[in-house]
């Protein structure tokens, strides 16, 4: 699985779990840091990767958009650092991997995963 990380994710996640064999990369790391949601989007479903963000915007998009694609993994505890935040996304890709790659948005919360197959309908 492809990983895209937003802005909002320690920088050095996205290294960690390259060091354990996941394709991330880090917007940081492409020169979009300042890119907005809507870009993001874009580059996570031309490169096929899973966006991984802090940021409910995501979602909406995706909703209003009636996409398919790009699969969301949104994060909704915040201070993680670099390692727990990669121990996380590891623990989601687990437990999720068939659902993304089928389309999907997970909210991760404290004690609960909510996954919800694109596109979202209302």
């Amino acid at each position: 699985m492809k990983l895209l990380l937003d802005q909002g994710l320690p920088r050095s996640t996205s290294r960690l779990l390259r060091e354990t064999g996941i394709d991330a990369v880090h917007v940081s790391e492409i020169g979009y840091s300042k890119s907005e949601d809507a870009v993001i989007l874009e580059r996570g479903r031309e490169e096929d990767r899973t966006v991984v963000t802090l940021d409910a915007d995501f979602h909406a998009l995706l909703a209003l958009s009636d996409a398919t694609s790009p699969s969301v993994i949104r994060i909704r505890i915040e201070g993680l650092k670099g390692e727990a935040t990669a121990n996380l996304i590891r623990t989601v890709l687990m437990q999720c991997e068939e659902d993304l790659k089928r389309g999907a948005v997970v909210t991760v919360e404290r004690y609960r995963i909510r996954i919800r197959s694109l596109p979202l309908t209302s």
